[in-house]
């Protein structure tokens, strides 16, 4: 029988978040929920009395009342939560002003800066000044395109203090990539880096920088932050609009003031992918991202006012922006803006000891990747206050949970979560008070009401089909930007089942009351009829030690589907006979014979989205000779030549 790999104690139960919010909704109402499925059953059933709970337990601030929870239209799309009430989003992230470290932002070189929750609310009074008298107020776009620093998390509470909409993209983005998104949405300010440093590189942006301004005839103002090129000027920069050097532009001090907003007001502008067209601009209102952020954190996270919380991520990413969240629970939050592999693989682990990290976040490909280094934190490390870890990106594979474990550390919580960019939030993710699964993501999360439907719309239990949330959440997005009849949200999310938010996910639920993701719905092979998730594929070949990633898509041959495997291949090693033998044999032996690629076939890259993830859909076109209409939104977008007229798929 199978057993869990890790298993929370009732004393650690006990002291969590999770746990305190069950007995305090057990108070409230004269319940009796004995564990977290009832929990869960309940917010379910009752979303106005659990999110109202939310609201409570987190003493969330309304300047002005609510006239109800949620007034619900007959389908979704249509509903509106905390209809009259009015809040700021930045007011919560800023309660805490004390010396207690808020941010501790560290950069490649090994630099590091720290602000205390005081010193945070002083910058942001400052820039918020400045950026009011530069004429930003309720409605304006303040976009950034920044590392990872604290700068950028003062810019975003400064923007939103004001009701401004934030939107940011990292400096990794090509030139297009940024224009295609910020060129949507018309920002009135922009704030950039001169320079940003990556894998021992220091890169200058001021080309790049110049080339997006001529496109953005809306800028009323550029800030520019010189990060790693200190010498940069402000007559560098190309625009009609006035420029000023960071620490020119504003004077820290004084208190900041907060404007208060309706619950869905925009409060962020994210983006699709845009590897299949430019990008969509998805809008998250204000409060449903404050509660579903608290609850994700504060109860599935269990973070505390005194944890270090770290995610690796870039503030193009919704990591990003939930990351900064912690805020609100008065946490101190490490940013990292750099490669995590140097100088060694052991680059962010080091930043668990010297932080004394609680709560590491970081993607299912890193940890495959620390694996594949040979690392062994366990014994090299403290990771003394180390609680959880958190994984993202793509699905944790079986072997990198037993990774986890085994070589890490064995008493933690790690939690595999599945969400995404549309809702800046989880679907699925962790648990303190739960087991943790091999290849399972712990729990549904609180309030939302996660199901896998067939293809006719029925719940199935234990089988694969689609992930879908069946009734209104708090952080469905307000809409996408410029799509004033709402069409192209009503396509995005519920043209396959009316009514029903359908995500794109291709999962199963469990008996332990988890799920399992096997990759994007759209990128699923279908040989002979039969659905197969891509995840179920790279999950085998990660066993293969030869091999460091790969990437599977389904080629239109002889009237059906052959799936085809592309792998990337350790340093030196070639893919003879007898590798792809064993390869095959390992994916037929864990899987069925329907999942054996009729061909594989080494590369020397797979291209990946500037966040990290695969992009099957961009090879899949390329193979077909088919446009692959957005390579800026693609971290190595020359990496897709490698898959163009290749003589194995001609036989």
């Amino acid at each position: 029988m199978q057993q869990p790999l890790w298993a929370p104690s009732a004393e650690r139960i006990a002291a969590t978040r999770m746990d305190a919010f069950r007995r305090f909704v057990n108070q409230r109402h004269g319940l009796e929920l004995a564990d977290y499925p009832a929990l869960y059953d309940w917010s379910v059933a009752q979303r106005e009395a659990f999110w109202q709970a939310v609201v409570d337990f987190f003493e969330i601030r309304f300047s002005q009342a609510p006239q109800a929870v949620l007034q619900e239209g007959p389908a979704m799309p249509s509903a509106h939560w905390f209809p009259g009430a009015r809040l700021n989003f930045a007011e919560h992230l800023l309660r805490r002003r004390d010396a207690q470290p808020a941010l501790v932002a560290i950069g490649e070189d090994g630099s590091r800066e720290q602000l205390s929750y005081a010193e945070l609310a002083a910058h942001v009074a400052g820039l918020q000044r400045s950026l009011e008298a530069a004429g930003v107020g309720v409605g304006d776009r303040v976009a950034a395109f920044m590392p990872n620093t604290w700068q950028t998390v003062v810019g975003m509470l400064a923007a939103t203090s004001l009701g401004a909409t934030w939107s940011s993209c990292s400096p990794d983005f090509g030139t297009q990539g940024v224009i295609d998104r910020f060129g949507q949405i018309e920002p009135k300010v922009l704030i950039a880096a001169a320079g940003y440093r990556y894998a021992g590189k220091n890169l200058d942006l001021t080309g790049k920088l110049n080339e997006i301004l001529e496109r953005l005839p809306s800028l009323q103002q550029l800030v520019v932050v010189p990060y790693s090129r200190a010498q940069a000027k402000a007559e560098d920069f190309t625009t009609d609009a006035p420029v000023a050097l960071w620490d020119a532009f504003y004077q820290a001090g004084g208190e900041p003031q907060f404007t208060p907003l309706p619950f869905d007001h925009p409060l962020y502008i994210l983006y699709s992918s845009g590897t299949t067209g430019v990008p969509k601009c998805i809008v998250h209102g204000t409060g449903g991202v404050l509660l579903q952020h608290v609850k994700e954190l504060g109860l599935h996270t269990d973070l505390h006012d005194d944890d270090c919380l770290f995610y690796y991520t870039t503030c193009g990413w919704m990591m990003w922006n939930w990351l900064v969240s912690g805020l609100a629970l008065g946490a101190t939050l490490v940013l990292f803006d750099g490669s995590p592999f140097h100088p060694a693989a052991s680059r962010l682990i080091d930043l668990i000891d010297a932080e004394d990290i609680s709560i590491f976040g970081t993607s299912a490909k890193y940890l495959a990747a620390l694996e594949k280094a040979g690392a062994r934190p366990g014994s090299s490390h403290r990771l003394q206050r180390l609680k959880a870890i958190l994984s993202t990106g793509s699905p944790l594979s079986h072997e990198s949970f037993e990774y986890v474990y085994r070589e890490i550390k064995a008493d933690l919580c790690l939690s595999s979560i599945s969400g995404g960019t549309d809702i800046v939030s989880c679907f699925a993710l962790g648990n303190p008070v739960l087991p943790v699964w091999r290849g399972e993501l712990q729990c549904k999360g609180l309030g939302m009401d996660v199901q896998v439907w067939n293809d006719a719309g029925q719940r199935v239990l234990g089988e694969k089909g689609e992930l879908v949330c069946a009734r209104h959440f708090t952080s469905m997005p307000v809409g996408f930007w410029n799509d004033e009849d709402g069409a192209k949200f009503q396509a995005a999310y519920f043209d396959t089942f009316p009514g029903i938010w359908a995500h794109g996910d291709y999962a199963e639920e469990t008996e332990h009351g988890g799920l399992v993701i096997h990759g994007r719905s759209d990128a699923v092979l279908n040989p002979g009829g039969v659905r197969i998730g891509t995840a179920e594929i790279y999950r085998q070949v990660e066993k293969v030690e030869e091999v460091l990633e790969s990437i599977a898509i389904g080629q239109e041959w002889d009237d059906d589907v052959r799936v085809v495997l592309f792998v990337r291949l350790r340093e030196g090693v070639a893919l003879t006979d007898d590798l792809q033998a064993r390869i095959r044999q390992v994916i037929r032996a864990n899987t069925t014979p329907r999942h054996v690629p009729a061909k594989i076939i080494a590369v020397a890259d797979i291209p990946r989205t500037i966040s990290g993830k695969i992009v099957e859909l961009a090879v899949r076109n390329v193979v077909h000779g088919k446009p692959v209409k957005n390579t800026d939104a693609l971290a190595n977008p020359q990496a897709l030549e490698l898959y163009r007229d290749l003589p194995e798929l001609q036989d």
